[in-house]
């Protein structure tokens, strides 16, 4: 079993909140599997009703008036136990039974039992129903393991992942050895990923050959689902999905509309890439004019790089042999690609919702920019070979007295040193690059004294 930094989160919510939880993402992240942890953990008796697997249950919210008579339904669907306080009930699939968001709020009213709603966004059919049962539900967005969790996963230590994060916090270098096999454990994450399917058959098996089946199978269900919604082509799904990978590879790795058709503009295909982002299966990181506080506003839509949701899934697209050259250590461009693909999983699983990179003709280009809590831009590089030093855009940026950028981070192969302005971490940090929400401004009362009577 593996154990996510969701588990923790449920655990809380279920102990504090008398509410019901949505868990959304991409298939086959670990939705539903979090909830059986879970109920596993806290309940006596477990309740699971898919309604992709049993299409009739959709019948229990039909009509119904009352959580009596959902709770009634639902009974002849189960022979286990309704105990209350004591049986965990989780929906499924719930993308093909929108009544049940629209109605669970009788069923938290009640009381009674606790539930849990997953649903899959690969088709995006939840986007009319995310926000009916306001007060009554939360949604939380699930991702693929990220690479600290794959890293536990696998065996590392939670003594070697707090020692890497007073690193990250102090600058200080890492212990040579440990620093060594990370860089080792980082590599297989790039081959492996975070879909928990993948990541088991590895601990399991460690036979890459059994971890590329269960990625071919993920690869595979993504496409008959965006066959089924893209019936007609008209978004062209099939085709962008299937570009990422050599667009990625190019060399500037800018998604370049004219491979999908020779006359293409943006407007044409705005919706395609907003369409596999709620789907969570593509990661998009826009472009923006200048690297100032707000980036929202610096914004060119018409200009984006286009990101695998995992980087095993990406490096599975390539094959022809690079995850032996990725383990093998050899530099060529696909460590580019699937280093920033890392990178870009990582920061939007960390927090950081929007994305984007610095791209301009005089100053040069810029891997992320990122909107930090405190107001401020931090620019990071991702560099996969020996010139992790050479960063001339960077440079530029930091030496623009109307930036006012006051660090950067390059992250490489190397370990933890600072020169000047810029930041040197090993890209395994990554997985301490957190957003950090500003803190509420608390009670505030402004003086308006002479308006007052």
């Amino acid at each position: 079993m593996i154990t996510r930094k969701l588990d923790a989160f449920l655990d809380e919510f279920y102990g504090t909140q008398n509410k019901a939880l949505l868990l959304t993402g991409a298939r086959q992240v670990g939705k539903t599997e979090a909830f059986r942890r879970l109920a596993e953990r806290a309940y006596e008796h477990f309740i699971e009703i898919n309604f992709i697997k049993t299409p009739k249950a959709a019948g229990i919210f039909d009509g119904a008036q009352s959580a009596d008579d959902i709770l009634l339904r639902l009974s002849s669907f189960t022979n286990v136990p309704m105990v209350p306080g004591k049986t965990f009930i989780l929906f499924d699939e719930i993308q093909e039974c929108k009544e049940c968001v629209t109605q669970i709020k009788f069923l938290v009213d009640d009381g009674r039992f606790a539930y849990g709603l997953t649903g899959s966004l690969l088709g995006v059919e939840l986007n009319d129903v995310r926000s009916e049962p306001v007060g009554y539900m939360d949604v939380v967005d699930v991702f693929p393991l990220d690479f600290e969790e794959f890293a536990r996963a696998i065996g590392v230590a939670s003594r070697i992942i707090d020692a890497l994060r007073d690193s990250y916090e102090n600058k200080t270098p890492v212990d040579p050895v440990v620093h060594s096999q990370m860089m080792s454990v980082f590599h297989l994450y790039l081959i492996v990923g975070g879909m928990p399917a993948a990541v088991w058959q590895y601990i399991q098996t460690k036979n890459m050959q059994n971890v590329a089946a269960e990625q071919r199978a993920i690869i595979r269900t993504y496409k008959r689902d965006i066959a089924r919604y893209d019936r007609d082509d008209k978004l062209y799904l099939d085709e962008v999905f299937d570009l990422i990978p050599s667009e990625l590879n190019a060399k500037n790795k800018r998604f370049i509309l004219k491979k999908l058709n020779e006359n293409a503009k943006f407007n044409m295909f705005e919706n395609s890439f907003l369409w596999l982002k709620k789907a969570g299966v593509a990661v998009p990181v826009f472009n923006v004019e200048e690297p100032r506080v707000p980036l929202l506003l610096n914004k060119q839509r018409n200009l984006l790089k286009l990101f695998q949701n995992d980087v095993g899934l990406l490096a599975y697209q390539y094959a022809d042999g690079i995850q032996l050259r990725i383990l093998s250590g050899e530099v060529n461009i696909n460590h580019g690609a699937v280093y920033e693909n890392v990178v870009a999983q990582e920061l939007l699983t960390h927090g950081f919702e929007h994305l984007y990179y610095f791209n301009n003709k005089k100053q040069g280009e810029v891997d992320f920019v990122l909107e930090k809590g405190d107001g401020t831009i931090l620019p990071v590089e991702v560099k996969s070979g020996k010139n992790y030093a050479f960063h001339l855009a960077l440079n530029n940026i930091l030496s623009n007295a109307e930036y006012n950028i006051p660090e950067a981070i390059v992250l490489c192969n190397e370990n933890v040193h600072i020169e000047g302005k810029v930041v040197y971490l090993p890209v395994y940090m990554t997985m301490f690059l957190q957003r950090k929400r500003e803190s509420n401004a608390g009670e505030y009362i402004p003086d308006i004294s002479a308006l007052m009577a």
